[in-house]
């Protein structure tokens, strides 16, 4: 039987009751606890230029930020650890989060991904490393999928890597809900955190209350929507949106310090990305504003239940199945995530 420390709250006992895999090892100790939790508000990294990423990690460590998120995939972890090199701050007194690609989910592939991002940020050890999608590829086969390697077998591998003290906390990106209850109903060492795509047209409040109910943090990828310059989703740009625009000019703060700052008050973590300086100062004001419970009710009004990430269509595999928006396929193909 795993020992339960007295001082564990009620809601931790109905997750551990729910998914008693959420308890972590035998000699008692908890998954997801730590001295020192994600901050709330991080810069992200993906699209950034490799000529401008390095200035804008250093300007946000610089001035106030103290997490950064970035992927090797993004193809700029090296000058992103040029970023936090040069900026006036210790390694334990910031967050840094990276991402497992799709081809690097068997064993072997997956240490020396992540070694990889390790010496390419400079930081000897992550914080936070992402499944960055329930999806394996063949590796050097391009999107060939994996069906060998299932997202459990990805998850045992990732367990390891926290045992290996390559990083402290292992989490998941871009699931629908059953993929996420698949990883709770297993995992030994389970998800710190889901980082996914949240923001006013794309509210899903029912999926981020769920991982509030099992203790998992959602991390929001893209909470300003559309302003991301290769999505292409046919709505207005969110900045231009009158809605926001007066809810903003209420506030007495800019559209996209009022966006984020909503995300923020649901309790999501936020990781705007920018490589401009006066944008990135700005952006974390967001951490100054509040609303009131009248204004967030009125906010659900705003969903569009539009989704501006989806590569499913591309890999020939249905993503987010249970969830507001899903991938669309033609008939002939089936692969369902």
């Amino acid at each position: 039987m795993v020992f339960i420390r007295s001082r564990l709250t009620a809601n931790i006992l109905a997750i551990a009751l729910l998914y008693p895999g959420a308890l972590l090892r035998a000699e008692g100790s908890l998954v997801n606890t730590s001295v020192r939790d994600i901050p709330r508000f991080g810069l992200g990294t993906w699209l950034s230029d490799i000529e401008k990423v390095a200035h804008a990690v250093k300007y946000a460590l610089d001035n106030g930020y103290n997490h950064i998120d970035a992927a090797l995939i993004y193809r700029n972890e090296k000058y992103t650890g040029q970023g936090i090199a040069a900026a006036n701050v210790a390694r334990e007194d910031i967050w840094v989060t990276s991402k497992l690609w799709n081809e690097h989910h068997r064993p072997d592939q997956a240490t020396a991904a992540i070694s990889k991002s390790i010496s390419d940020l400079g930081v000897g050890y992550l914080d936070l490393y992402l499944m960055h999608w329930p999806v394996a590829f063949v590796p050097g086969e391009g999107t060939k999928l994996d069906k060998k390697t299932s997202i459990t077998d990805t998850w045992r591998t990732m367990e390891n890597l926290v045992r290996a003290d390559l990083t402290r906390r292992i989490g998941i990106s871009n699931f629908a809900k059953k993929d996420v209850e698949a990883i709770m109903d297993m995992c030994t060492i389970c998800p710190y955190a889901h980082e996914f795509e949240t923001h006013p047209y794309l509210q899903q409040q029912d999926f981020v209350d769920f991982h509030k109910d099992i203790g998992v943090k959602v991390i929001a990828y893209s909470p300003l929507a559309n302003t991301n310059p290769t999505y292409d989703s046919g709505l207005e740009p969110i900045l231009e949106d009158p809605f926001w625009k007066d809810l903003a000019s209420r506030k007495n703060a800019t559209v996209a310090q009022t966006i984020l700052a909503w995300n923020l008050q649901r309790g999501n973590v936020v990781i705007p990305k920018s490589v401009h300086e006066k944008y990135i100062k700005e952006n974390i004001g967001a951490l100054e504003i509040s609303f009131t419970d009248d204004e967030m009710k009125t906010i659900r009004g705003q969903d569009k239940k539009t989704r501006m990430n989806d590569p499913g269509k591309r890999w020939g595999v249905k993503l987010f199945a249970d969830l507001d928006d899903p991938t669309k396929l033609d008939e002939k193909e089936d692969g369902e995530l």
